[in-house]
């Protein structure tokens, strides 16, 4: 659904404070890596379609490219609601099934293992988009919303995989803002967050509490540092903080490079030269 601020959320940032951002950023980052565009997975989802708007206006749809990357078993409205959102975007997309390529490896993975499978399409997807930002000088785009990164509900190497990543610091109540804010299509403004790794995969119905509560609930818990007492006074039922703090603590590894040794003697080669780190992979 479409959300809106409420007077008691102080903490959500306005549409157009996070637009002049995100542009700014979108623009120094891809000045900064020297390629010539964006290249974008589209997946009939608010978040993608957010993230696809923001490079439109950021570079002009000309620099943006989409990649609509179905599996055998996606829903339908997923492909129809990303071509809508481009349509109404001006993007020029292709559409790379991803079915052959997935069922290659997942004739091992046995059907009821459906978190196994679901992130072997993630990361299929992700070589999809790498291979296509080689072949149009571009970067990846990135799509995850910060609500997803603190829960851990995103896959390693898959949807979290980016070049730059404009909504990385956005509660998912701010990404519903952002389309309102661009009049994204309604079908993607109103449909239930999902995956779609699976049939009637809900993201809502699987982390058990609505990203509305659970955006509220991880500002207080994250950025204002709040404990168990002052939740419990803001109307928050201890079992969900329990169960919302483990898992970001849990979670954690998903959020930070993985972790390597220190020799004496090796400098950081970023620190120590002031570099961003290396922007021209892929």
């Amino acid at each position: 659904m479409d959300v809106q601020p409420a007077p008691d959320a102080p903490w959500v940032l306005p549409p157009g404070l996070v637009r002049a951002r995100c542009l700014d950023f979108l623009r120094s980052e891809l000045a900064a890596s020297g390629r010539s565009g964006l290249v974008i997975g589209l997946s009939g989802g608010i978040d993608s379609a957010v993230a696809a708007a923001l490079a439109v206006e950021a570079l002009g749809a000309e620099r943006v490219r989409g990649c609509l990357l179905p599996y055998a078993t996606s829903s339908a409205a997923s492909v129809t609601d990303a071509q809508a959102v481009a349509a109404s975007l001006g993007l020029t997309v292709e559409l790379l099934d991803i079915t052959p390529m997935a069922d290659a490896f997942l004739a091992g993975i046995p059907g009821a293992e459906r978190v196994r499978r679901g992130n072997v399409m993630a990361r299929c997807r992700m070589i999809v988009l790498y291979d296509r930002s080689a072949a149009h000088d571009a970067l990846v785009l990135g799509t995850g919303n910060r609500t997803e990164s603190l829960l851990g509900y995103t896959t390693l190497y898959g949807d979290n995989a980016c070049g730059l990543n404009p909504l990385g610091q956005l509660y998912k109540t701010e990404v519903r803002l952002l389309a309102a804010d661009y009049g994204l299509p309604a079908a993607v403004r109103t449909k239930a967050p999902s995956a779609d790794l699976w049939a009637g995969q809900s993201d809502e119905d699987e982390l058990g509490v609505t990203y509305a509560e659970v955006d509220r609930l991880l500002h207080h818990l994250v950025d204002e540092g709040l404990g168990e007492r002052r939740l419990a006074s803001l109307g928050f039922a201890p079992a969900l903080v329990a169960r919302v703090s483990a898992r970001v603590r849990a979670m954690a590894f998903k959020r930070r490079l993985p972790p390597v040794a220190a020799m004496p003697g090796r400098a950081d080669p970023d620190a120590a030269s002031g570099a961003a780190g290396d922007r021209t992979a892929t």
